[in-house]
């Protein structure tokens, strides 16, 4: 048993003669006793439970002592361990290697070890909850400089997460068969569904078809220059997911999101008031900016709060408060998930978020963030959207779209994101380039030029660790700030050729 779980206990009976303890010392008795009988046990509690949950300090030696020699595929009775345990000092105190033949005289049937290992773990579970509840009142009660109230508050909530994460997942090895039956099913319930993507759909057709839609446990970084509609795009997904959630009962039997899912949406650059001015925006046809300048006409106005009113129910969470840290970021996650539900996470944008530790350089610390919203994605088995800015030397080419390479701190983002994606929008740098109204043949070119990339954005995917890159072509509202599919393909490819040849020399020049 480690230290943190003996001083625990001893914690526990040290706090007041009258505060009962959980725990079951006969259900350990019998569970120890029906694994020496029969060492097949072992297997079917071991995802359960392990030597720390144990509330009997000698019982915990035997489990691990069975244990090891189980994984080592020894025999684990009660005449193998007499040699380790008959100096223990507090088998001596229980009747010494006697008491071993007493278990095995009082084994449950192997059938319902599974019962009594979760007896045993959930009685571990309030023990650590006790002891927890114990040391923050204990450490509320000491008035200390170096010990915030806020990050007090983040330690206990990691702390309580974890202890509800504990024990449901196994950390041992997947054998081929089972990961093979577990793609099945994912590869089932996609066929079930009406957009057959395995992944969340973003509402996106297109770029649904090239992701199969955002998966479970993935980094999605999505980046741009200022004014590309980073922050667009990303509400635009986050609104798509939220507004198409349906709960019901999954394939493994658990209720969670059937499609669509509970969003929550980290605004570290916005208010939650400005983005909601957003999603009201593209809810209800009516351009934010009229909204801001107060233009609105009175059917304009109704259909604002008729859109207000549709999507109240939506699960769409926002968070605008500034400069948080990785790991607050995590609690918070872990709290949502806890709450409402979580299947989505949008982070806007990771540049604005503080590292755990001050680093002497930005790409390490710009590193240890992207690995944190790595994590929370592996650990809440959701995908993370993660936008970030690009450096200024995409300015300096003459084609605009940007590379990975213009990715700031480049390195740590592009090698722990599993999709990274680049928003461009054409019509933003053309309409900058109008060249002087005398020279009129330059004028009609550009205006035609305008005429092919007006209202048209492209995705660029850049790489993806699932499937291929590529370009994908979406239509982009500005008034708005919605971005949708876009109607015509075959013009988007007509706009995709004509492009690159339109900017490879100056048409501008006199």
């Amino acid at each position: 048993m480690n230290d943190i779980t003996s001083m625990s206990v001893a914690r526990l009976k040290a706090d007041g003669e009258s505060q009962s303890i959980p725990h079951s010392i006969e259900a350990e008795q019998q569970l120890l006793g029906a694994i020496l009988n029969n060492n097949d046990c072992f297997d079917s509690v071991t995802q359960i439970i392990n030597e720390n949950h144990f509330y009997d300090p000698v019982h915990a030696r035997i489990f691990e002592v069975m244990a090891s020699r189980l994984k080592m595929n020894a025999l684990a009775n009660q005449f193998t361990l007499k040699a380790f345990l008959e100096n223990d000092e507090g088998l001596k105190a229980l009747g010494g290697p006697n008491y071993l033949v007493r278990l095995v005289a009082g084994a449950v049937s192997m059938f319902a070890v599974r019962d009594y290992a979760q007896m045993i773990y959930d009685l571990f579970v309030r023990r650590e909850l006790m002891n927890l509840g114990q040391e923050i009142s204990d450490k509320a009660a000491r008035v200390d400089v170096s010990s915030e109230p806020r990050e007090q508050i983040v330690e206990a909530e990691q702390r309580l997460y974890q202890l509800g994460e504990d024990g449901r997942k196994g950390s041992e090895f997947v054998s081929l068969l089972n990961a093979s039956l577990k793609a099945i099913t994912i590869a089932g319930d996609a066929h079930k569904r009406d957009s057959k993507f395995a992944g969340l759909s973003t509402g996106l057709i297109d770029l649904d078809r090239r992701l199969g839609g955002l998966q479970k446990s993935d980094l999605v970084i999505l980046a741009g220059r200022p004014s590309m509609g980073k922050t667009s795009l990303a509400t635009n997904i986050a609104f798509n997911v939220a507004k198409s959630y349906q709960r019901g009962q999954l394939s493994d039997g658990s209720e969670g999101a059937v499609t669509g899912g509970a969003v929550g949406f980290f605004s570290l650059e916005m208010s939650a008031d400005q983005l909601a001015m957003r999603i009201l925006s593209t809810a209800s046809d009516v351009a934010s900016e009229k909204v801001r300048r107060g233009e609105l006409t009175e059917s304009e106005f109704q259909k604002f709060v008729e859109a207000a009113r549709t999507i109240e129910e939506c699960p769409l969470y926002i968070d605008d408060t500034p400069a948080l840290s990785i790991s607050q970021i995590a609690n918070r996650a872990r709290r949502l998930k806890r709450k409402y539900g979580l299947d989505l996470l949008v982070v806007d944008y990771l540049q604005l978020v503080n590292p755990n530790t001050l680093r002497e350089s930005r790409v390490i610390e710009v590193g240890q963030i992207t690995q944190g919203l790595k994590a929370i994605a592996k650990e809440l088995s959701i995908p993370v959207l993660a936008l970030s800015q690009l450096s200024r030397q995409v300015e300096s080419r003459e084609d605009r779209r940007p590379l990975l390479s213009d990715l700031r701190e480049s390195g740590s983002i592009e090698q722990d994101a599993d999709v990274v994606m680049f928003i461009f929008r054409e019509e933003y740098y053309l309409e900058r380039q109008k060249p002087p109204e005398h020279l009129l043949e330059k004028t009609a070119e550009w205006q035609n030029r305008m005429n092919d990339v007006d209202g048209i954005a492209e995705v660029i995917i850049s790489k993806q660790r699932h499937g291929p890159v590529g370009t994908v072509k979406l239509s982009f509202e500005g008034n708005q700030t919605r971005f949708g599919n876009l109607a015509d393909s075959s013009q988007a490819d007509s706009y995709n050729n004509q492009t690159r040849d339109y900017f490879r020399e100056d048409q501008f020049a006199d």
